[in-house]
């Protein structure tokens, strides 16, 4: 007898406990929780994840999606082929490249609004100082245009005139009532002032190139004559031949010992075996008071020594224009004068020979600014008929000039002939005495 079937109940096993079907229900709900739980944090991995994985793809990792029929592969997040990685990477690029023409606009942008902060009085004084330099180049330039112009308006000086020396005259000077050597001085005055062009000597050449020309001079291009040659007391002035057409200053006159012969001679006065060691014994700069037509400077110059010729204005003009003809430093000056145009301690040796400065007049002031020009260490060469003078008058100019030295703390280290020679004490227990 078959068993009869129950309605609304076709496949379904219905428990007889109500307690177990409500615990069924409640894990079922447990579990779609923690299902959809994990697919969220599966999903945020995957955003993060995201841009690596299209740059660097890991092929080593198996993929969770499998390929379909066509051979496309389901994961949304792989790339299929290199050329896509490749636009990925343009587009990194270009972002990369807007964000540093945003960053240099924007500096751009803050340097403008500093410098439009400043002062305005600042902005002014700038302006106004570009300005000026403005029209003062202007005016040079208007200077220069008509510079040409202006020569040929003045006139020609006459050719007395070749050696004209600004304030510097002789005769007038003697004429205002200057005496006792200061004739001689700088003096500046309403009547010196002219407006003339001064013309070069008649028959004026071009000077030999260095060093020839140092030994050798055009006779046209200075105002010398043989009768001021001979003449001349200087022991420099007769160390030269007068020709022609030329001067050498390379001869050797039979009478007078040569100059270099005299260098040696002081350099062994030193204590030094020739003048070539003058460096060593910390000679490097020497003021040559009255130095003739500058045969000492000149030899000296071989030996890397600088020399300064220094002489008094000279209506001829021979003793500093024959110097700088021969390219030699020179210039015009005078110990009757207050002060050399030389700051203090500024040479290694004071060298003068029969340079006609008597020493002992004026309560020996000229020898008291020969002290101030000449370092410590220093030497004084002086070469002088008066050292071996006889007569009671020179030897009593002779006594005064070597205990005023030994005043001035100067130690006379030797003599010979003519030529003394002193050197400055650099002991100070020696300037707190004197």
């Amino acid at each position: 007898m078959s068993r009869p079937l129950h309605r609304g109940a076709t496949g379904i096993r219905i428990s007889g406990n109500s307690n177990d079907l409500w615990d069924s229900q409640m894990k079922d709900k447990t579990e779609k929780e923690d299902m959809d739980r994990n697919r969220s944090s599966d999903q945020s991995y995957l955003a993060l994840k995201f841009p690596f994985r299209v740059l660097y793809p890991d092929n080593n990792s198996p993929s969770k999606y499998v390929n379909c029929e066509n051979g496309f592969a389901s994961d949304p997040f792989s790339v299929g082929s290199p050329r896509s990685r490749h636009k990925l990477t343009l587009l990194l690029l270009k972002l990369s490249l807007a964000v540093i023409v945003v960053l240099a606009l924007t500096g751009s942008f803050w340097w403008t609004i500093s410098i439009s902060t400043l002062s305005r009085g600042q902005i002014l004084h700038t302006y106004r100082v570009l300005q000026e330099q403005l029209v003062s180049d202007l005016w040079d330039i208007g200077e220069l245009s008509l510079g040409s112009s202006r020569l040929h308006e003045l006139e020609f000086c006459s050719q007395e005139s070749e050696i004209y020396v600004p304030c510097f005259n002789a005769s007038e000077n003697l004429a205002l009532g200057y005496s006792d050597g200061s004739e001689n001085d700088r003096h500046c005055g309403q009547s010196s002032r002219q407006s003339c062009t001064v013309l070069p000597p008649v028959n004026y050449r071009i000077p030999l190139h260095w060093p020839t020309g140092r030994d050798i001079i055009w006779v046209a291009n200075v105002r010398l004559t043989a009768q001021e040659v001979l003449s001349s007391g200087s022991l420099t002035k007769r160390m030269m031949m007068l020709d022609e057409e030329q001067i050498s200053f390379r001869s050797v006159s039979p009478m007078f010992d040569s100059v270099e012969d005299y260098s040696h001679q002081i350099a062994e006065m030193i204590g030094l075996r020739n003048e070539s060691n003058f460096v060593q014994a910390g000679v490097r700069t020497i003021l040559d008071i009255g130095c003739g037509y500058g045969s000492f400077g000149a030899h000296l110059f071989s030996k890397q020594l600088l020399t300064m010729c220094i002489a008094n204005y000279e209506p001829s003009g021979s003793q500093v224009q024959l110097t700088l003809e021969r390219g030699l430093p020179a210039m015009i000056g005078s110990f009757t004068s207050n002060q050399l145009p030389y700051p203090s301690l500024s040479f290694d040796m004071l060298h003068c020979a029969r340079c006609g400065v008597d020493w002992d007049q004026k309560g020996g002031i000229f020898l008291i600014e020969a002290d101030r020009v000449l370092k410590p260490g220093g030497y004084f060469v002086w070469t002088s008929p008066l050292t071996t003078a006889r007569n009671k008058e020179n030897q009593k100019s002779w006594n005064f000039v070597r205990d005023f030295a030994e005043n001035l703390c100067w130690e006379m280290l030797s003599q010979q002939d003519e030529t003394v020679l002193w050197k400055k004490t650099s002991k100070k227990s020696c300037y707190g005495s004197r």
